[in-house]
């Protein structure tokens, strides 16, 4: 969390408590929920009057109860226009339409609030001519990012068709929010899975094109969280095409896509409730 500057450009963010979330202190939630959060901003944004519980300031030890409104926001100083730098890349693949690089620990996927320079897009802006344009101004190409000491494969797309993805059936909606809260399977340490203790994701899809059996859909992440497409997509009814993990090498789907702690999706009722 970043909470400084004086100006009026300000990012807003909501947060639900889940039903099932035991009693715990605001300021120790937020720095878990909030990405690059630590506690102290957490607590000095509390005390600014930054963060509002159901609408009403409290203090850093509120204790947060089932189905509290969190909204926070955060003042933001004006964002430079991301710009290339001649930073070396390793590039694992390259084609016409797409990048595989490894990004090395250390290095920050995107300009932020604190790390405008030095990121691997800054990077990628000197190497590429053009990327693409799904994501915002300071996330051009970013398919999906790696925390700053992360080093691994990222896949960046130099064009919005390559930014697209395919999924497994028809969407009644041409575009949608997916909001559910992800966290490590208690089945498998290797997955992620939708669960009421996870951290806050969100994604947003646009339905580009609707074949018989799939569908070609822009997605837009508004929070960064490990496996997020994927999850989000299978948690909907619509898991990637191809992915062996989440259920996309198969159109025989469930009726229902079971998640964590007895949460479940179901297609039919297109809600997500309780067993």
């Amino acid at each position: 969390m970043s909470i400084a500057g004086d100006t009026d450009e300000r990012e807003k963010l909501r947060i639900v408590v889940p039903p099932k979330q035991s009693k715990e202190r605001l300021d120790v939630y937020l720095t878990h929920q909030v990405e690059n959060a630590t506690r102290n901003k957490v607590q000095k944004a509390i005390q600014d009057g930054l963060v509002l519980i159901n609408g009403k300031r409290v203090k850093p030890s509120y204790p947060i109860a089932p189905n509290d409104i969190i909204d926070i926001t955060f003042p933001r100083p004006p964002r430079p226009d991301a710009q290339p730098e001649n930073i070396p890349l390793d590039i694992v693949y390259e084609d016409g339409q797409l990048l595989i690089v490894n990004k090395a620990a250390g290095m920050v996927s995107h300009p932020a609030y604190g790390n405008y320079t030095g990121t691997l897009v800054n990077a990628l802006l000197h190497h590429c001519n053009k990327l693409s344009k799904v994501n915002t101004e300071l996330r051009p190409g970013i398919v999906h990012r790696l925390d700053k000491e992360t080093t691994g494969l990222m896949v960046i797309a130099k064009n919005d068709v390559a930014h697209q993805a395919i999924v497994w059936g028809q969407f009644k909606k041409a575009q949608g929010t997916i909001e559910a809260s992800l966290g490590r399977s208690k089945k498998d340490r290797k997955k992620v899975t939708v669960t009421a203790e996870g951290k806050h994701a969100v994604t947003e899809y646009e339905v580009i094109k609707q074949f018989e059996f799939l569908t070609l859909v822009r997605l837009k992440l508004k929070t960064g969280r490990t496996h997020q497409i994927r999850v989000h997509l299978a948690h909907i009814g619509h898991p990637v095409f191809g992915d062996p993990t989440y259920g996309g090498r198969s159109n025989n789907l469930p009726s229902s896509v079971a998640c964590e702690d007895d949460w479940f999706y179901s297609p039919k009722d297109k809600g997500v409730g309780k067993i």
